[in-house]
């Protein structure tokens, strides 16, 4: 029989093992094995992690029923955010120092992820945190901040002034969208809820729709083709691509970021992105985002960070056993900017 891992040798981390009837109730809080540095590849590291923040896809996959199991193994630890110390590096490892304060995002879905104690991260995701940024505002950078900047950057290069339409302001993704489209010199349009106006002017948006009291379709078709860049944070309604020649420019481009993890979704995306004109498919451009860690990207939210030109947008801020709590918080889509979770104190 094999022995009890020692006590040396464990950490604490949030699991469950089925979580179809909502990860808020299906979540456990459990002793278990903590990732053995000897296993480190060189370009590794371990981590202990400090904060960690929510992403819609925390709880999206795990809640797919039997279908979840193909794509991780359980039990398992969602989270993909963290912000934390670096405790141990392959001996071929000379980017990194033990002890340095580092943040990121995990490159890959794994069973442990960063709602535990200590994760094991690809260099290639991970910054060192800069002298006047908090762990709390790094953690809230991740997922969020790389995929508002993937959704932007690329598509405005070589524009001057270019108009952006941010549909869903307001949420993780949208506040960071708001601010990197305003660095960049843009005209920036979003759309979201009344209650969250001031919010979206504070952090950069010059005109807003608001979606409770005008329909977005047809709000946006008063505007006109104006907008160079579309940036779809929501999904909702389903025929706004469709609708798209209405409000951008004919070398205009709609981006997709938000997909509820499901076949009928990725049907529609694969629909837009494939389906013709003549066959009854959109008149403008169409991509579809899909984050991916790049470390230049995230040097430089790290840079900008730094120099206060962007700031991370934090709704709340939870314990680490109040986990479950914050899941559910997130699932009411009533957030502004980041829930945060403090996850272990350090050292």
């Amino acid at each position: 029989m094999a022995s009890e891992p020692s006590k040396k040798e464990t950490m604490r981390a949030w699991q469950y093992t089925d979580a179809s009837a909502g990860l808020e109730r299906s979540l456990e809080l459990v002793q278990t094995t903590k990732p053995f540095p000897q296993l480190l590849s060189k370009s590794e590291l371990l981590i202990q992690v400090l904060s960690m923040s929510l992403n819609h896809v925390d709880y999206m996959i795990p809640e797919l029923g039997l279908a979840s199991k193909l794509v991780v193994s359980t039990p398992a630890t969602p989270g993909f955010d963290f912000s934390g110390k670096v405790v141990a590096t392959h001996a071929a490892n000379d980017r990194f120092m033990i002890g340095q304060t580092v943040f990121g995002r995990l490159d890959k879905l794994a069973r442990n992820g960063t709602l535990g104690e200590f994760v094991i991260a690809s260099q290639n995701g991970v910054v060192p945190l800069p002298a006047d940024v908090s762990v709390d505002e790094a953690a809230a950078v991740g997922t969020a901040a790389l995929t508002a900047y993937q959704s932007i950057v690329p598509f405005v290069k070589g524009l001057e002034s270019p108009a952006i339409f941010i549909n869903g302001g307001s949420g993780g993704v949208g506040t960071w969208a708001i601010q990197i489209a305003t660095v960049l010199g843009a005209e920036v349009s979003v759309s979201c809820s009344g209650s969250s106006e001031e919010l979206v002017r504070e952090l950069g948006a010059e005109h807003v729709l608001d979606y409770t009291k005008v329909d977005l379709i047809e709000g946006l078709k008063n505007v006109g083709p104006v907008f160079d860049l579309f940036v779809d944070n929501v999904g909702t309604p389903t025929s706004l691509y469709k609708e798209s020649e209405h409000f951008l420019k004919p070398n205009g481009r709609y981006v997709q970021v938000a997909a509820s993890a499901s076949l009928s979704s990725g049907a529609q995306v694969m629909d837009k992105m494939f389906r013709p004109t003549w066959m009854g498919g959109g008149k403008r451009a169409y991509s579809f985002v899909s984050v991916r860690n790049r470390q230049d990207d995230l040097v430089q939210l790290a840079r900008w960070q730094a120099e206060g030109k962007i700031k991370a947008v934090i709704d709340e801020v939870f314990e680490y056993e109040d986990v479950p709590k914050a899941v559910e918080k997130l699932k009411t889509h009533h957030v502004k900017g980041k829930l945060v979770i403090h996850v272990s104190r350090g050292s």
